[in-house]
Parts: structure tokens; sequence; C-alpha cells
């Protein structure tokens, strides 16, 4: 039997090359219009990982309206049990493969996490925000209501921080405790207040202006449970490790809470436009700012 040479057409060939003209135009449109995956992926990764600049606090405070930083400072207990997550993490939009090969924006819910990351960018920045009418600009004070939004680099939508109580269909999907997350719609679920670090001396301290870049405790308003990062609860995201975040208030033999609990609103640093104020030295040689006691070694 003879067999075709390399110039003979079988088939539908015809109906096949007008086929793959279709596509190409198609891909032509989408591409122009930016419609195509790895565009829309691209884009909302530039958004999310693009620099953003923190709020500078020339009071010392933290103020309704400003840019900030959620850090959870190095801890002991870390260290003995996890040493790899033993260093400073910021709260972050949780990812996952499926978000990010799935739209353009974010989808609510959307889950939360700590990365190492302590660059302010699109994906840890977060903007305090009035519940009580409170004008941008006023200090927030121990015991306030406050929200926490965040864009995530898109000018698009603002997602607010939020958290329930926990049941049977609603928890953290690592240690089934209360879990926190992003939604698009104010409500109670939404309010957070800050509670000074020293249990013995928060009554004093209530209504007194919040500390910027000090240790404090963030208490979710509706279920009266602090925001914590246990640090043992892991998952590998798109971007790396990151640590599951938590509703869930940590105490120890003395009733204070934890270092899981512990947390620092991390503003801009004046001295440099893109930078914070964790880079500047810590001009207290002990160590121990302002609104810090002293902890058991």
């Amino acid at each position: 039997m003879a067999a075709y040479s390399p110039g003979v057409l079988i088939g539908n060939w015809n109906e096949d090359a007008y086929l793959e003209e279709d596509r190409f135009r198609d891909f032509m449109r989408k591409r122009e219009r930016g419609e195509l995956l790895t565009q829309k992926i691209k884009k909302l990764q530039d958004n999310i990982l693009k620099k953003i600049q923190l709020s500078v606090s020339k009071d010392g405070f933290v103020h309704f309206g400003d840019t900030v930083m959620l850090l959870n400072p190095p801890n002991k207990s870390s260290v003995e049990n996890s040493p790899g997550a033993s260093g400073s993490l910021t709260l972050a939009i949780g990812l996952d493969e499926i978000s990010i090969y799935s739209a353009e924006s974010l989808q609510v819910p959307c889950g939360v996490s700590a990365v190492k990351s302590v660059d302010p960018m699109g994906r840890n920045t977060f903007c305090i925000l009035s519940v009580d009418g409170d004008a941008v600009g006023e200090p927030i004070r121990f015991g306030q209501n406050f929200g926490l939004g965040t864009t995530g680099g898109l000018s698009d939508q603002m997602l607010y921080l939020a958290s329930d109580h926990k049941s049977f269909m609603r928890s953290a999907k690592k240690s089934y405790l209360q879990q926190v997350f992003l939604t698009d719609e104010r409500s109670y679920l939404t309010c957070w207040k800050a509670t000074f670090l020293d249990p013995q001396l928060r009554l004093e301290y209530e209504g007194f202006p919040v500390l910027a870049n000090s240790k404090i405790i963030i208490t979710h308003c509706h279920t009266n449970r602090s925001l914590a990062v246990p640090r043992n609860f892991w998952t590998r995201s798109y971007f790396g490790k990151e640590y599951e975040v938590i509703c869930h208030t940590y105490l120890d033999s003395h009733k204070a809470e934890e270092d899981k609990n512990y947390w620092e609103i991390v503003t801009g640093n004046p001295g440099d436009e893109d930078g914070t104020m964790i880079d500047r030295p810590n001009p207290h040689p002990s160590g121990i700012r302002r609104n810090e006691f002293h902890e058991e070694t």
C-alpha cells in the first residue's frame, strides 16, 4: 500500500483550519482586553505584592484612617516548639492556588494568614476604620471599637477583618478553633478593640490612646476572644509557608495572655519613605518599650 506524502490533506482539514483561525482571533481579542488567565493572575499578583507606604505617626499613637501592618512579634514558645517559626509574622490576606487561578479580584469570604514578610505590601497592610463615627486622624483608645479593612492592593473593593463563634460547620481548618476571615460586609462581627498588655493595669489604661509599635492585645468584640497566631499550624501556599490565624485567648498560669496573642500596630518610618518603625533601632537598651510589662525569664 502506498504511503501518504506530507502534502496530502486528510479528514476535515478545511473545517479544522477555520476552527484554528477562530481560536487564534479569540485569543488575540482576549489578550488585547487583558482577559487571558495569565494576565489576570499577573494583575492580581502585582496588586497584592506591590509596595504600600505606611502612615507615619507624629505623636506616637495609632489613629483612625492610618495604614498600618499588624505584626505578631517573635515569641519564646515558638523557639521551643517550632524553631522555624520564631521570627516576626504579619497578618496578611490568605490566598490559596484556587483563588489565585480563579479570578482577578479577591473572593469573599477570604481567609487570612500570618506570613514572614515584614515589608508593607498590598497583601499585609490594613486601614484602621471608625465604627462609631469618629473623625479620621483621631487616636484610637483602649477599649474603643474599631475596624480593620484592606483592599489587597486593589482599588475596587474593601474587605473587613471579621470572626464569629465556631460551630460544627465553621471553624479554623487546622486547629478547629474560632476562625478569622475577611468579608465585604461591615457588622458587629468586624469590630475589634485594643486591650492593654498588662492585665493588672487594664482598668487604669482604659480610654487612653493606643501607642503605635508597642505590644497590645487585639480582642474581637462579639466573641471576646483575642487574635492569635499559634505558630504550630501552617500550610504551604502559592507564596510559601504561612501560619494559621485564629481567635483564641491563650492564658498562662498568671491568667495573662501568652505571646501568641501579642500584636504590634506598625507605622511608617519618618526617616525612610518605604521603611517601617521596626527597621529603626530600639532606643531602649533593655529591649522593653513603653506599654510593655516585665516578662518572666
